[in-house]
């Protein structure tokens, strides 16, 4: 949702309005009660009437907002904090997830959100949830690797992950830390245990201890299972490592069309898929997965689609229709999913999913499918193979060339629709019409005057 869209709302159990920072303490108040209920997002610089009042902002007006809502929550919170600019005025909205594993306290007190009130929690309410905390599993990436201690961290991929998160997220933390400062201030420890998130983000070799942590890679020939491989490889390392080098697979198993323009020196080139689709689509398959699971998160590359595979499940309630709609962010793996987002190679926001679907139009691809297959949730990203030359090659004429163009666009065509973008009879129209369904390239949907035409 953007911002203008959501200046027009009214104060909710999500959303709260601050007229500026001045009112920094019920800020931290309320991040402290969206943690605990559903998550949400504050905006400052508006009133609850929709009136834009702007934040005067100095040089470190961020950095300091961010600074107290750390000394001030427990477990600390590190929302993501964007600056806007709504009718020429500076707009700071905070995103605040909900916590998935603990209370949070803002000034040492729980707070909670009731409709459009945050409020403080009772001690009896605060008992009970810390009691339920408790008794529930808890999330695999929480829970600790007994086998595992500080000998088994590489020290260089920690550095490396401050440097990137410190540069791409401001992450405030400070690069001369020891790595068991470093990861105990990630929550990556506790005690004096490593967590699986710990292992499997900065081991050594973190397969010693889950040997089903890789990326299995295999490159079909033509478009199904029991084909022949012509490439394969078992990717691990480090979940960090396994994204570049599962890319660095899917890329050289793909094409790259190439071709020159009037009046441009440099050659043109171009994916058969796009790029930011690909990278998010593994690194979902990588974070959401389900590490408890005995299978291995695949990607299958075949000539006509590639398909992602993630042993995991989506949360409760969801299907996946879910995610080809606005939703929110339930990561399977919080602490995994943080420490992606600290790098950005992932948003909080739940809009993953959407922006695969809107690159791979914006490339002129079909929609991609969710699916469940067995125990695993399979993303699939299909190849556009009716192109011109293509179609041309399968002995189309023009008008039916352009009735395919027209369907990409559209998803559809009709009889009467066929005859007003080529200019031709009914009967001319029908008969080219079943031609394109006996090629096997469109399907028939419907009946009588209701029958339209589908890419198959």
């Amino acid at each position: 949702m953007n911002l203008k869209e959501l200046v027009k709302k009214d104060e909710s159990e999500t959303l709260e309005f601050k007229k500026s920072l001045s009112e920094w303490k019920e800020i931290i108040e309320t991040i402290s009660a969206f943690s605990n209920t559903k998550g949400g997002t504050i905006v400052v610089g508006i009133d609850n009437k929709g009136k834009v009042h702007g934040v005067a902002m100095g040089k470190n007006t961020i950095e300091d907002l961010t600074n107290k809502i750390l000394t001030n929550t427990e477990p600390k919170i590190y929302p993501a904090i964007t600056l806007l600019s709504v009718e020429n005025k500076n707009v700071i909205v905070i995103r605040v997830e909900k916590f998935p594993y603990d209370v949070v306290l803002a000034f040492g007190r729980p707070f909670k959100r009731v409709g459009r009130s945050t409020v403080k929690m009772s001690n009896d309410e605060y008992k009970k949830r810390i009691l339920e905390i408790h008794k529930r599993e808890l999330y695999f990436d929480g829970q600790t690797c007994n086998e595992a201690d500080f000998s088994h961290i590489d020290p260089q991929k920690v550095k490396e992950f401050v440097r990137k998160a410190r540069s791409r997220r401001k992450l405030n933390l400070e690069e001369n830390l020891s790595e068991e400062e470093i990861l105990k201030k990630l929550k990556l420890v506790k005690g004096n245990k490593l967590t699986n998130a710990c292992v499997l983000l900065f081991g050594k070799n973190p397969q010693d201890f889950f040997t089903q942590a890789s990326v299995k890679c295999i490159r079909f020939r033509g478009t199904d299972v029991t084909a022949d491989m012509l490439d394969f490889k078992d990717i691990e390392g480090d979940l960090f490592s396994q994204v570049a080098e599962v890319e660095n697979f899917i890329f050289r198993n793909i094409g790259l069309k190439a071709w020159l323009e009037d009046n441009k020196w440099e050659r043109q080139e171009k994916w058969e898929y796009p790029p930011k689709a690909i990278r998010e689509a593994l690194v979902n398959a990588i974070v959401h997965r389900d590490y408890r699971s005995s299978g291995k998160v695949q990607v299958r590359i075949y000539d006509d689609r590639i398909e992602f595979w993630n042993p995991g499940r989506l949360p409760s309630g969801w299907t996946p229709d879910t995610l080809k709609q606005e939703h929110t962010s339930e990561p399977f793996n919080p602490l995994i999913f943080k420490m992606f987002f600290w790098i950005g190679l992932v948003e909080e926001v739940g809009s993953g999913t959407n922006k695969i679907i809107s690159w791979c139009k914006e490339w002129g691809l079909p929609e991609p499918d969710f699916d469940y297959k067995g125990n695993s949730l399979v993303v699939k990203i299909m190849k556009d193979i009716y192109t011109e030359e293509y179609l041309k090659e399968l002995g189309l004429n023009e008008r039916q060339i352009k009735a395919v163009m027209h369907v990409k666009r559209k998803g559809k065509i009709t009889n009467k629709e066929y005859r007003t973008i080529n200019g031709v009879s009914d009967e001319t129209a029908r008969l080219e019409l079943k031609d394109l369904v006996k090629k096997g390239i469109f399907i028939l949907q419907g009946k009588g005057r209701g029958v339209k035409y589908l890419l198959k």
